[in-house]
């Protein structure tokens, strides 16, 4: 939200408090392959209940040397300018694979982002990547992070690739997964390589609905399905397949969330530490914040008018474990967000027309949030462990 207070710790003291890299010195790995690289290889040969069959490039297959390569690379902070910021400090395996305690993620010397950080959980399957869809490979998504200025910060491709070639403990890595060296293309690779085997699913609603176990979602949550693929009409844009569900239609969409509300006047709420929130006015926030950074989605990757404001649908998987919610991270609960849609959202000209007043009940609601919340995998906890496995904090 827009009045979201943030207490920031020095950079390299962050980077311990979230174990988000791998410390300078840390061993090698290019020994054998891990138990772990064989489990997520084998994870995206083999996806769980409720996912479909995952695919890469022709040119990047998944090897068991890119799967580790590629995970030690997400975890490192020295890919960033300053050694203090790596791709699991946005996306924190903890945290859903995404940041909970942050409505937009800080990158580099506390410099703060303006959408949230989306989580990588079953990446494998995104047709456009970013929340405005300017990319449309992993390969390539992965490097945008690591120039841009309030993100991890280097000037160049070329001045990661040669931090890379003078660390020690990543000789033989790339020559062990390519055949070559470190170069912008099998950086990307390796990075997307590992991301693919994040496949959560077999889902309470995934072993009920796909899997015919009658006893595995509860009363309340299939009331919640009901309302979801009927009343509500969610499943008009977080789709549900005959034998597999991803929950997004990958289709943009003006949600009403991030459009101008130059007459906006209610109280802004700030959350000060967990639990605790205290009541400002707006204008006294406006007084003393540095305004947000506008934010027209779509529209900054084509031009067209007709897609200002419009979003990339996300999947609703693992949703429970991801919040804060919308591109912004304004809404805080999965309550919020349906009670958001509810209301309608935010009228005005350009709202996706599927966006209409749901007069839901307080019971509906409920329904609905057992619902969201019957999709979260049970794998998690074993993918933030593979995450781990990396040798963070070693």
């Amino acid at each position: 939200m827009t009045g979201t207070l943030r207490v920031l710790f020095p950079a390299a003291a962050l980077g311990c408090i979230l174990l988000g890299g791998v410390a300078a010195g840390s061993d090698s790995t290019a020994q054998s392959a891990t138990a772990w690289d064989h489990e997520a290889l084998e994870r995206y040969r083999n996806p769980p209940l409720g996912l479909p069959p995952a695919t890469a490039p022709d040119n990047n297959p998944p090897t068991l040397e890119k799967i580790a390569l590629g995970r030690k690379l997400f975890l490192d902070r020295r890919l960033s300018f300053n050694n203090t910021m790596s791709c699991a400090m946005c996306h924190i395996p903890e945290q859903g694979f995404t940041n909970n305690e942050l409505a937009t993620p800080v990158g580099v010397e506390g410099r703060s982002l303006k959408r949230n950080a989306p989580t990588i959980l079953n990446s494998a399957y995104a047709v456009h990547v970013f929340r405005d869809g300017r990319d449309v490979s992993l390969e390539t998504q992965a490097l945008a992070p690591l120039v841009d200025r309030t993100e991890m910060a280097n000037p160049t491709l070329g001045w990661v690739l040669a931090k890379i070639e003078s660390l020690p403990d990543y000789d033989g890595l790339f020559e062990a997964a390519f055949g070559d060296g470190p170069s912008p293309d099998r950086l990307g690779q390796a990075l997307a390589s590992w991301q693919r085997t994040l496949l959560a699913g077999d889902s309470a609603f995934d072993r009920w609905y796909f899997g015919g176990d009658q006893d595995a979602l509860s009363p309340e949550a299939r009331a919640g399905f009901e309302l979801f693929t009927g009343k509500a009409g969610c499943a008009g844009c977080h789709t549900i397949g005959g034998e597999h569900a991803l929950f997004t239609d990958e289709i943009f969409h003006n949600t009403g969330i991030g459009v101008p509300r130059p007459d906006a006047t209610d109280p802004v709420v700030v959350e000060t530490s967990p639990g605790v929130s205290v009541t400002f006015s707006r204008d006294l926030i406006a007084s003393i914040e540095t305004p947000r950074p506008s934010d027209l989605g779509r529209f900054e990757v084509t031009l067209d008018p007709k897609d200002r404001w419009r979003f990339k649908t996300p999947s609703l998987r693992n949703v429970a474990l991801t919040a804060p919610y919308m591109h912004d991270g304004s809404l805080r609960t999965l309550e919020e967000v349906v009670r958001y849609y509810d209301r309608g959202g935010r009228p005005h000209e350009g709202l996706d027309p599927l966006i209409r007043r749901l007069d839901l009940g307080e019971t509906e609601i409920e329904s609905l949030v057992a619902f969201l919340t019957s999709l979260t995998s049970p794998a998690i906890e074993r993918l933030q462990q593979d995450a781990r496995s990396a040798g963070v904090g070693n």
